[in-house]
């Protein structure tokens, strides 16, 4: 919710706000990627998505892979085939979500028309300025319920299930546990680092980490020494590591290599949905 004040005088002139859909299982879809989702369902492409939405190629992608794994089902789905070829549509939960906001959203303005009418002064904003927005910088959120907790002496093994085929496996001090209420079919929300995803190609891993997560790399954006690697898992989730031009190379990583993500349970974070 912002303001625009005429600072010679101090008065209110407009009062202005935004939605973000905040439900017991969901954490805040903002604006903005909803407008892509919009721009998904009139064009059938992320491409001419990000260009109505004046962002690049890049960014729409991390606004929609954030939007797709901090929602239960997924919100957008490839499509193959076509006389243009593969492109990106809505799921039917994707547009139950678009069609619930748009009617959200005429709601919203008819408040904010409502309230601008009743408010004279600043201080009767003060009260509708209340709420707090958690910024982390894990580039992978997703959202999941606890399916299993194994406690321990000093340290919980906490399983939470992401998607019907997916679990992360946290570590967490008992201490944590207990303090954050943590229980099973509690809502919260894993976060991992792409710095701590390890990748390989092939099969019969053995590996000591407890995370092993399977899917398809669909995007490698490479930089001056590291490379971006996002990978498509099942449920519709997609997890991004960050790895050397270098080792990418030595994997021999393009567009469909079916690759693991590796990474250790203390690497994740847990928080409350």
């Amino acid at each position: 919710m912002g303001l625009k004040i005429d600072r010679g005088d101090y008065f209110l002139a407009n009062l202005e706000g935004q939605i973000w859909l905040t439900e017991a299982t969901s954490k805040p879809l903002m604006l903005d990627q909803i407008d892509l989702l919009q721009a998904i369902a009139d064009t059938g492409s992320i491409t001419a998505a990000a260009k109505i939405a004046g962002v690049s190629y890049k960014t729409a992608w991390d606004r929609l892979e954030r939007i797709n794994n901090l929602s239960e089902q997924p919100l957008i789905k490839r499509s193959a085939g076509g006389s243009k070829g593969g492109g990106s549509i809505l799921t039917d939960y994707g547009e139950e979500m678009l069609n619930g906001f748009k009617q959200l959203q005429e709601q919203h303005n008819q408040f904010l028309e409502n309230l601008n009418q009743q408010l004279s002064s600043l201080d009767d904003v003060s009260k509708f300025m209340k709420s707090a927005l958690l910024q982390t910088s894990a580039r992978n959120q997703f959202l999941g319920s606890i399916a299993q907790i194994e406690t321990g002496a000093v340290n919980s093994e906490i399983q939470v299930q992401i998607s019907d085929q997916q679990r992360i496996v946290a570590m967490v001090t008992e201490q944590s546990r207990r303090e954050m209420k943590l229980a099973q079919g509690l809502s919260v929300i894993a976060m991992i680092k792409a710095s701590s995803v390890t990748l390989a190609v092939g099969d019969d891993l053995k590996v000591s980490a407890r995370n092993v997560l399977t899917g398809v790399l669909v995007n490698l954006d490479r930089g001056a020494v590291n490379a971006d690697v996002t990978i498509e898992l099942a449920g519709g989730k997609t997890l991004s590591a960050m790895i050397t031009n270098k080792s990418a190379d030595q994997l021999a990583l393009t567009q469909g290599t079916v690759i693991s993500a590796l990474f250790k349970a203390s690497s994740v974070i847990l928080m409350l949905a």
